[in-house]
């Protein structure tokens, strides 16, 4: 809610005047956001001015004004509220502005202000760090707009859960920051989600310690999924790879990502995987290779066929990994090829 939904069918002089002092491009706001130029009440001096108190220059003034120019729609009260609510988690002024300069939506987003307060106070309760706490107000502010009742409930959902898979007390505060620190949309769950998806895993074979292996691997992405997205992943990897019960739940503790991607996504990669050539009897001996887009993929063959290596014929371990992963398996493969055969009784040039 901004402070004011009274609106005209012209731009508003003043703001315009207000935002040029600023040297902010007005072309740039009616392309994305003109009916902000249309509002009758607009506090441009007056936000610019605090933005300016907390150390920006006008170049970020300006910068801040052009990607979320709704900004200058809040009263000045509301932004000093926000301002004292992130300076909770901020080191200092300069770590404060820095943020609204890299996510000004997430800063001038001044509704549920209680709720976000509540929150913060939780978290930092609860044993997570300012800077954790910093980066779900930047990347995910809307686990900051449920009642903080909600929050902990679903804390304490996680908590027993984590208890009755056989997880320990002296380590469910860890486990519960980790997860958390993971991915914070976790908080956008319901009780109910979390309870159905755990109970789904332990249906479909998997022990409580598995369970327990599969949401930390899964860094609690499964909260995110339902039990008929899950079921279907899992009976189109049975029919791929051909395998038993047994077995399929060997290959998803071995790649959680069997769980995890769409039916469509999984079709996608393993297409493109049987399109360069490589089997699906090498797909089942390494999974993770799933992980992976397609794109990524036919990269890191292309590369690996340049150095003659034939991917059809060897492993696909090769493949696998994050980029540094691949870049040192890249690279270990590449001297090999570039290390001469040495001749022990071959004559030795010397040069005078």
């Amino acid at each position: 809610t901004y402070a004011t939904d009274t609106k005209s069918s012209e731009e508003n002089n003043k703001t315009i005047e207000s935002l040029y002092q600023l040297s902010v491009d007005i072309k740039k706001i009616r392309r994305l956001k003109e009916w902000v130029l249309l509002q009758d009440v607009a506090y441009v001096k007056e936000i610019a001015g605090i933005l300016q108190k907390m150390g920006a220059d006008e170049t970020a003034v300006a910068n801040i004004l052009e990607r979320c120019p709704e900004a200058i729609l809040h009263t000045p009260a509301e932004i000093n509220s926000q301002r004292a609510l992130w300076q909770l988690v901020c080191q200092n002024e300069k770590q404060l502005i820095k943020l609204i300069e890299q996510f000004p939506e997430s800063f001038f987003t001044t509704e549920h202000h209680e709720n976000q307060k509540a929150n913060i106070l939780f978290f930092q309760e609860l044993g997570l760090k300012n800077n954790i706490i910093t980066r779900f107000l930047t990347s995910a502010p809307n686990v900051f707009y449920n009642p903080v009742e909600k929050t902990k409930t679903l804390i304490e959902t996680l908590q027993k859960n984590y208890l009755s898979l056989g997880g320990s007390d002296a380590n469910m505060k860890i486990w519960i920051l980790k997860l958390l620190s993971q991915n914070p949309f976790i908080l956008l769950s319901t009780p109910t989600t979390i309870q159905e998806n755990l109970e789904f895993l332990q249906k479909n074979g998997f022990t409580d310690h598995e369970v327990l292996h599969l949401l930390s691997k899964l860094k609690g992405f499964i909260f995110q999924l339902t039990p008929g997205t899950m079921q279907e992943s899992l009976l189109f990897s049975k029919n791929v790879f051909k395998c038993s019960d047994q077995e399929l739940k060997q290959l998803v503790l071995t790649c959680p990502a069997l769980l995890y991607y769409s039916v469509p996504v999984l079709e996608e990669r393993l297409e493109g995987l049987l399109k360069a050539g490589i089997s699906v009897a090498q797909i089942r001996e390494t999974p993770m290779v799933l992980e992976l887009t397609t794109q990524i993929i036919q990269y890191r063959i292309k590369k690996l066929s340049a150095l003659g290596y034939d991917i059809k014929n060897g492993t696909l371990e090769s493949l696998n990994g994050t980029k540094k992963d691949f870049e040192v398996n890249y690279s270990k493969i590449q001297s090999k090829k570039e290390r001469p055969i040495f001749n022990p009784v071959a004559p030795i040039n010397i040069e005078d």
